[in-house]
């Protein structure tokens, strides 16, 4: 079987891209990965690695060159730290800076590079208040806090590789449930202990995507050619923190376990300014990539955490 076309990754050996890179495999094709220390990795019959430096804004043209399409994930772990000073420099750094690698590797030597499909997120809208309208879409401008002048920042900076005859596909992604990291497993971790904690008033709802779906949207991206601009990568019903830790409860517990909800003020103490986003009340639409007929594998809450409990 011959491979359908090489996929060059950024970002790839993250939660998201180890994901999409074993999906990729599965379909035969060849996948390039960019790291920093491609020694630190072993290649394989169809996955290898290929040194870049965003610092230094170097990459390694040989893989450029093999690659018939780029996904781009690249960016520093936004929940992995407190937000500093230095380390919102870091966040928005290492996005906006890895997208004006790849726009200038694009603008010039010879590639055969159709499409490029770049991560951003729905930390772009604001809070349910702030729009006028029931749920966010794509249409809707950047909120003028920390997240989303970040998400408009980093798509501005790739969105130039559009004018290279190559087709852009951004695609910003709600909260990510998988096993292997992410949000997901610490909703879990308090149900050891029979507790169910819910952040705030567990109101505010949550705009998800369950992890198979999310790589099903990116290979969508990348096989269909009729797909080009900006896509939210959502799952089609957003949920109440509350209604996803109760549902996550009783399929972990049954009845054993209790409701416990965490104050605002607790949450602002833990984490700083991000307790902004755990906080923070996003309705997402995703009826743009559905008029793409993309379909849902997990469109529901429930059927996202039975799957992802094994039940």
């Amino acid at each position: 079987m011959n491979s359908p076309g090489v996929v060059l990754i950024t970002g790839g050996t993250g939660l998201i891209g180890k994901a999409i890179t074993k999906e990729l495999l599965v379909k035969n094709y060849e996948v390039i990965i960019l790291t920093r220390d491609p020694e630190k990795y072993t290649a394989g019959d169809k996955i290898s690695y290929a040194k870049w430096d965003i610092e230094k804004q170097s990459i390694d043209m040989d893989a450029v060159a093999k690659a018939d399409y780029i996904i781009h994930l690249a960016g520093a772990n936004v929940g992995e730290k407190r937000w500093t000073g230095k380390r919102k420099k870091e966040i928005v750094d290492s996005r906006v800076k890895s997208g004006e690698l790849l726009v200038k590797v694009l603008s010039g030597k010879t590639n055969k590079i159709k499409a490029v499909i770049s991560a951003s997120a729905i930390g772009w809208y604001g809070p349910d208040e702030f729009s006028i309208y029931k749920s966010f879409s794509e249409t809707d401008p950047a909120y003028k806090d920390f997240l989303g002048q970040t998400c408009a920042q980093w798509e501005k900076s790739i969105t130039p590789v559009a004018q290279f005859n190559k087709r852009l596909v951004i695609l910003r992604t709600g909260i990510v449930l998988s096993n292997e990291g992410g949000a997901f497993p610490e909703f879990k971790k308090p149900l050891s202990f029979g507790l169910a904690t819910i952040p705030g008033t567990g109101k505010q709802v949550i705009s998800w995507i369950h992890i198979d779906d999310l790589v099903r949207v990116y290979i969508y991206s990348i096989e269909n050619e009729k797909l080009k601009g900006i896509y939210n990568a959502v799952a089609p019903r957003p949920v109440p923190t509350k209604q996803l830790v109760l549902e996550l409860a009783r399929t972990k517990k049954k009845t054993f376990f209790i409701p416990v909800y965490v104050p605002s003020f607790v949450l602002k103490i833990v984490f700083g300014e991000m307790s902004i986003e755990v906080l923070k009340s996003a309705t997402v639409s995703c009826k743009k990539i559905q008029n793409e007929r993309f379909t849902f594998l997990y469109p529901s809450i429930e059927s996202a955490i039975r799957q992802l409990s094994g039940s």
